[in-house]
């Protein structure tokens, strides 16, 4: 009779956990979601115009603030964000992707098979190891309705290697007026070079790139709940808005509410690495961590020694 849903401990020193839920909230997270959850919302309601409004008011005006971008949509996962992106922009026409962006990552979601459910058609160009701008150039024709770049997000490939920047793939969208998406699986507003750590696109760094449409999750690096998050040009983001598909992947307001408090952090970086148990637990000092787990062993072996 008890929950099934358990509180554990994750002593797997793996901070983003998939299997054991991966982001924790932070304080004010937590808090807004409990009020939230308690009481009737202004979910759908606009307060000041009185009439039936848009659950995507709530977090656009943040998530444009803190990326630059002109629209922004959530829905359930990054998953759903691909999917109903390549529907919108690419039903029954090429969506053309280096091979070596074709990946897969847990849980099996593989790129070309989202692809294939949204009814874009897959056209590989390049090699695993070495794709050039003129791969892609060569293989637009008028059948072509979007250019994807996808981040490998888990793996790497090292030694003789190539890849086309996304503002290269950009700026060759533009010459043949097909628009460019990049998806960021994770996604990060934070460059953690500066933390000493290696470096991630960021997305602000990709809309600034000229993306018409960019996708990542709201729970991995953002430190947020579970959410698919699309931002990019007004013109693009209404049409994925309208997408039947969207009524089928939309978001909750307990998730909404904990986007929402998630995202305010972000206006101040050094507020939201504090905050953001994601953020803070990734940038820790060792000596810190070191004092934790030294202060562990010892509560452990002073309860073994009463027991």
């Amino acid at each position: 009779m008890r929950p099934k849903l358990l509180r554990v401990v994750n002593a797997t020193g793996v901070v983003i956990h998939t299997n054991l839920g991966r982001s924790l909230l932070a304080p004010e997270a937590v808090e807004n979601l409990a009020i939230v959850a308690a009481g009737y919302t202004n979910l759908e309601y606009d307060l000041a115009a009185g009439r039936r409004g848009s659950r995507y008011t709530v977090v656009r005006d943040l998530l444009c603030e803190i990326t630059g971008a002109e629209d922004a949509m959530v829905v359930n996962n990054n998953a759903g964000a691909v999917l109903i992106s390549l529907e919108t922009m690419a039903r029954n026409r090429k969506v053309i992707v280096s091979r070596g962006d074709l990946v897969e990552i847990g849980g099996s979601f593989r790129i070309p098979d989202v692809m294939a459910k949204s009814g874009a058609i897959l056209k590989e160009v390049g090699t695993t190891n070495r794709t050039h701008l003129r791969d892609y150039e060569d293989a637009i024709d008028p059948s072509s309705a979007l250019l994807l770049k996808v981040h490998w997000s888990n793996y790497s490939i090292i030694g003789f290697t190539a890849q086309v920047s996304l503002k290269d793939m950009v700026a060759l969208g533009a010459r043949h007026g097909i628009p460019v998406m990049e998806d960021l699986g994770s996604g990060t507003f934070i460059d953690f070079s500066k933390y000493g750590m290696p470096k991630e696109p960021t997305v602000q760094d990709s809309v600034a790139s000229g993306a018409d449409v960019v996708t990542f999750s709201g729970d991995k690096l953002l430190g947020g709940p579970q959410a698919g998050v699309i931002v990019g040009r007004r013109a693009m983001i209404e049409s994925i808005r309208k997408n039947p598909i969207n009524r089928a992947l939309r978001i909750d307001k307990l998730t909404l509410a904990a986007l929402e408090s998630t995202l305010r952090l972000y206006r101040d970086e050094e507020q939201a690495m504090a905050a953001i148990p994601t953020l803070r637990m990734l940038t820790e000092r060792e000596e810190s961590i070191a004092s934790r787990g030294q202060e562990l062993a010892g509560n452990c072996r002073r309860s073994r020694m009463r027991a």
